[in-house]
Formats: C-alpha cells, structure tokens, sequence
C-alpha cells in the first residue's frame, strides 16, 4: 500500500515511511492510495470471528510489507488487549465504551499500535526518535502511556494551559523519563500549529528524525477502525445496521469510521457529534468551510476550530458533498445541554456518561427521532471519572476511582510553560538531538 500527500506535492510512500513522517513534505496529510473492500461474507460470520483476527484483517492491507505478519499479529494483540464492550442502554439506543484502555480514553488504540509499530521500525534505525504532539485532552496521556520509556524514543506533548482536565493532566506530566510535557499559554489549535511549524521546518528535519503522533499520523489514525469492526460483531440486529454517533473535534475517530464503512461495515448513518465548536456542522449547512477560534467547553476534547482530519473524510467522498450529506449528518451541543443530559441519562438508566459521551448521546437521540425503526451507537470516548469535576456534582455521585487514576492522581505536575512562540519550541526540540 502506497500513500499520496492529499496537497499533491509530494511523492508516494509505503506505511512505514508515511508513518515515521507523520505528514509530507508539503504540509498535507497521507491518505492510501486505495481503500481495501471486504466482501459480504466476511460479515455474516464476525461474530464467530476472534478480535485480533479482525483487527488483522482490517489493517493488514494498509501495512503491507512494512511489517511482517507475525510481528504485526504481536502488535495488535498487544494493542487491544483490553475490552471495548457494546451497552444496552435501551432498545434503541447502546454506548459503545472506548474507554477501558490504560489512560482510559479511545487515543488507546491509536496510540499503542503506533508506538508498537515505532518500536519495530526504530531497530532498523541508528537515531534517536523524537515523537512530537498536540493535545486537546486525552491524546496526551494515550502518548506519553504508549511510547513511556521505549528505548531510542523521545515524546514532546504541547498542550493548551488550564484547558484540559486534571486527570488528563496527571496523565500526561507525571511520567518524567523520556515524556517531556510543555503547558502552552494558547489554545490547542495553536499548539497544533506549532507542530506543523516544526514539521515545515527544513533544517530542523534535516537535524532531526520527527515525527508525530496526532491523528494526522497514519499509524494512529488507521487502527481506530478497529472499534467499529468490533461494535458490529457484538451489534444484536446484523438486519438493520446501527446509525453512529461520534463525539468529533479533530475528526480522526470519526473518519476512521467513514473509512471502515467505505471498506464495507454496515452503517445506516454517521453523526458529527460537536460542541459549540461548529465548524463542520455549518459546512454541511453551508457548504463553506470556514475555521474558527477555538471556545472552551467541558467537553475540552473536541474544542478544535480547524479540525485537521475532515480533509480525509472529503477524500473519501472525493469531495462529492451531496453524497457526503448522504451518509454523515452533525449536530452543535451546548455546554447546558450537555450537563442536562448527563443529569437525565444518569437517573433514567444509572448510566454514568462523561461530557464527550453526552454530546454523541444527546445527538443520536435527536437523529433517532426522525425515523421510529432506526437503532443506533454513540460512542463513549472517554470514562467519567477524567471529568469527575465536571460530573460528580451533576449526578450527585463519587465516581470510583479505577487503578490508572489512583496511581496518578497524588502525583506532581511535571512541565516547561512556553508562549505561543516557535522559537522557543525550537529551541526545545533541538536540546533532545
């Protein structure tokens, strides 16, 4: 499998090379070249069918030759070696929870069989890796938890100062070693500006070996399919496939899902599941794209105003917008609106949702309306208690704390605060050589 830059300036290369780029030359994102198909049949028995045979399935034809069969067996099983259970919640209506990973957030898979892959890769290259990341949340922590102490690997998170929850946090400045956390006196979208600074940068690539691990990184980006794969194996009426509800700010999950539909998974429909962070939401509308700065909200995830991936969900589409209406539709969620839903859904079900999960609910609930047979998913991306600020006076209820909080949540901070200054980032990056 080859990858094309989607600016169109660059030349192909295979998933190894793409991934230890993370993005080309010219600035744009790598997209494969083909889009692999199953056939019918490989769905009528999934349910019979063992996770990390799926998972092979479905990215084997992405990695190609990069990564020899059984090595690559050995990174999914090490990837998702936790469950991803499908909820009933009621007839209509079931959580698929992403959250049951290390740092307790869906970035898990991503994150896990990019730095397995980068471990397999990194033996075959005398260098130090400097792996480079934004973060709006919960990307962070899956970072610094997947490459933590991996030999020959430095990781630098930039994430927006007091905009991300203090689990997050923890999660991502108490590691030490070679995590190095910098607290940006911005809002995520400049910090992800600044890493795609720092990828432009010639000669600091030149001096460098960089690369990064958001969602514009293939190898995080592509294995997040396998959560769809795996929610229709446990979906209970293969008749009627589920309407999906995805919590969205840097439309990698999602487009992850799209490109697992585009492969064949049955999908009836996709939700854009947003925040007050509209954007896509008013491109459906409008049909002009138009970026925004970024708002706070308590679902601090998905506050992105330029959300790099929906470049890739238009390739999927090859631009056809009317055909893109056809199957994703997206919804803008107040921060009210996600409190009263957290509030309801606890007391009519004792479902504990986090902010995330309440905007993905709250929007499939309104889509389910308009057709009375319709089913459907929303998608739970992160567990409860990384928001327990926000949701315990809500529900009026301690969240029990899971061992991957406990064990962080009495440890200090660790971090270098910077302005919004490339310079200084720099600076930094050139310090780990």
């Amino acid at each position: 499998m080859q990858y094309y830059s989607l600016n169109g300036q660059s030349p192909p290369l295979d998933f190894k090379e793409a991934a230890i780029r993370g993005q080309a030359p010219d600035k744009g994102l790598y997209f494969p070249e083909h889009i692999p198909v199953f056939d019918s049949s490989f769905f009528h028995g999934i349910e019979k069918m063992d996770d990390r045979e799926i998972a092979y399935q479905v990215i084997q034809p992405y990695v190609g030759e990069s990564i020899p069969g059984k090595v690559l067996k050995r990174v999914i099983s090490e990837t998702i070696n936790f469950p991803i259970p499908l909820v009933k919640l009621s007839e209509k209506i079931f959580s698929l929870e992403m959250f049951h990973g290390p740092t307790l957030a869906f970035k898990d898979v991503g994150a896990r069989f990019m730095s397995r892959c980068f471990g397999y890769f990194s033996k075959e290259r005398n260098q130090k890796l400097v792996v480079l990341v934004a973060t709006s949340g919960d990307t962070g922590g899956a970072v610094a938890n997947g490459f933590y102490d991996v030999n020959g690997v430095e990781v630098v998170i930039l994430y927006p100062s007091g905009k991300v929850s203090s689990v997050q946090e923890k999660q991502l400045t108490t590691l030490g070693k070679n995590i190095h956390a910098l607290e940006v006196n911005g809002n995520f979208d400049q910090c992800q500006q600044l890493v795609k600074q720092a990828f432009a940068d010639v000669e600091l690539n030149a001096n460098l070996f960089l690369t990064s691990a958001n969602s514009i990184n293939v190898a995080r980006w592509l294995p997040q399919q396998f959560y769809y794969f795996l929610a229709y194996k446990q979906w209970p009426d293969k008749k009627h496939p589920p309407v999906i509800s995805i919590p969205s700010g840097n439309f990698g999950n999602i487009c992850a899902a799209i490109l697992a539909h585009a492969s064949g998974l049955p999908v009836q429909h996709f939700i854009a599941a947003c925040n007050v962070n509209d954007v896509v939401p008013e491109f459906l509308k409008t049909g002009e794209y138009r970026p925004k700065t970024t708002i706070a909200t308590i679902s601090n995830a998905m506050d992105v105003g330029d959300p790099n991936n929906f470049v890739r969900i238009l390739e999927i589409f090859e631009e056809d917008i009317s055909e893109l209406k056809r199957i994703l539709s997206a919804y803008s969620i107040t921060d009210d609106e996600t409190k009263t839903t957290i509030k309801k859904i606890y007391k009519q079900y004792h479902y504990v949702l986090d902010p995330h999960g309440a905007v993905g609910y709250l929007c499939l609930e309104r889509f389910l309306k308009k057709d009375r047979e319709l089913k459907g998913i929303f998608v739970e991306t992160a567990h409860p208690v990384k928001f327990y600020d926000v949701v315990e006076p809500l529900i009026g209820a301690k969240i029990p704390l899971p061992p991957a909080v406990e064990n962080v949540i009495d440890k200090f901070k660790v971090t270098t605060k910077m302005d919004v200054d490339y310079n200084f980032l720099r600076d930094f990056l050139f310090q780990l050589k």
